[in-house]
């Protein structure tokens, strides 16, 4: 009986072994995928920010929440993207 027993822990660590084995394969498989995005810059943000404001102002000053007297949120979010992707510049025809 003490074989059977040797062979059923054997088995037990041999699964815990392979289980091991293919998580880390998996991680290094995500790691290897992922594609590292470029962070921006708090100076390009906050001037993003800015002209986002600028260019959508609220239909309450102060007041954020009441929306924005011109254009959607998509809009908004579009154009601080596009800022942002244009490292903190947006034309002049858009900004106007």
């Amino acid at each position: 009986m003490s074989f059977a027993a040797g062979k059923e822990k054997d088995d037990m660590f041999a699964r815990v072994k392979s289980g091991c084995v293919l998580l880390a394969l998996v991680c290094i498989a995500l790691s290897l995928v992922t594609d590292s995005a470029s962070a921006i810059t708090a100076e390009i943000a906050r001037k993003c920010n800015a002209l986002t404001t600028k260019q959508f102002p609220p239909r309450e000053p102060g007041n954020p929440a009441a929306g924005s007297a011109k254009g959607s949120g998509r809009a908004q979010h579009d154009f601080f993207n596009k800022c942002v992707a244009n490292g903190g510049k947006v034309d002049d025809d858009n900004a106007k």
